[in-house]
C-alpha cells in the first residue's frame, strides 16, 4: 500500500508540471502575438498594448512608469521619482552655487526645477538677463533627456505693479514664461508642441507675502516636467 501512494504522489506532481509548462507556453504565445500585432507602429495598437501592459502589471507601492508622445509615438520614461533624482543629478553644481535659488521637487505636477526670478530676470522685467543664459542651457540639457511635456509657470509675489509695459502682475508673470519657453525653443530646438507657458501672477504663493524672504520664495519660475497625470490635462 505505501508503494502505490507513492507511485500515485509522483504521478499527480507530473501532471501539474504539465499544467503550468502550458500555461507559460500559453502566456508567450500571447505576448508574441502582441508584439506582432504592434511592430508596425500603430500608434493606436501601441497605446492599447501599453495600456494593457499596465494594467497586468501594475500593483500598489510600485511606480507605474510615465507615458508621452514624440512624433506620434508613445514611450516609457523613468518613474517621477528617477526623474527627479536624475535631474538633481544633472545639476547637482547649479543646484549646489545657487545656495537655495534654484530647487528641484516633485509634486502632483510632475518634477519641479524652482528658480527664483533673480537668476532671470532683472526687479519688474521680463527680459532674460545676459547671465542667466548658463542657468538656462544647463537646465535645458537636462530637460532634453525627457519626452514629457514641459510647462514653464511664471509666478510674483502679492507687490502690485504698474507700468507702461505691465498693467498687473498677470502680464509680468505670463511674459517671464513665455520669454523662458522662447529661449528653449530657439536654442535648444525643444519642440513647440511639447512645451507650454502660463503666467499665475501672485496666486500661488510657496511662502508668505509678509516677509521680504517670503515675497522673494515667491517670484520665481517653475519649469515643470509634467506627468502622465497632468499631461492628459493638456490640449492634443
Amino acid at each position: 500500500m505505501r508503494k502505490r501512494r507513492h507511485k500515485d504522489e509522483e504521478h499527480e506532481n507530473v501532471e501539474r508540471w504539465m499544467v503550468s509548462y502550458a500555461d507559460f507556453v500559453t502566456l508567450l504565445f500571447c505576448f508574441f502575438t502582441a508584439m506582432y500585432a504592434i511592430s508596425n507602429v500603430d500608434t493606436s495598437k501601441l497605446g492599447k498594448f501599453v495600456d494593457s501592459m499596465k494594467s497586468a502589471f501594475n500593483n500598489e507601492g510600485v511606480q507605474s512608469s510615465s507615458i508621452s508622445v514624440i512624433e506620434g509615438v508613445k514611450v516609457f520614461i523613468p518613474a517621477d521619482v528617477e526623474v527627479e533624482s536624475n535631474v538633481r543629478g544633472m545639476l547637482g553644481t547649479l543646484l549646489a552655487d545657487s545656495k537655495g535659488g534654484i530647487e528641484v521637487n516633485r509634486d502632483e505636477r510632475g518634477v519641479v526645477i524652482t528658480v527664483a526670478d533673480k537668476f532671470f530676470f532683472e526687479s519688474g522685467s521680463a527680459g532674460l538677463r545676459d547671465n542667466s543664459r548658463d542657468v538656462l542651457d544647463k537646465i535645458a540639457s537636462a530637460l532634453l533627456n525627457y519626452p514629457n511635456i514641459i510647462r514653464i509657470e511664471g509666478h510674483t509675489d502679492n507687490v502690485p505693479i504698474h507700468n507702461q509695459t505691465f498693467p498687473s502682475n498677470w502680464e509680468l508673470s505670463s511674459s517671464r514664461a513665455i520669454n523662458v519657453v522662447k529661449y528653449f525653443i530657439d536654442n535648444h530646438k525643444i519642440k513647440p508642441e511639447r512645451i507650454t507657458a502660463i503666467g499665475y501672477a501672485e496666486n500661488r504663493p510657496v511662502a508668505s507675502n509678509d516677509t521680504p524672504d517670503g515675497r522673494a520664495k515667491n517670484r520665481r519660475v517653475d519649469i515643470v516636467l509634467l506627468s502622465e497625470s497632468e499631461s492628459k490635462k493638456e490640449p492634443r
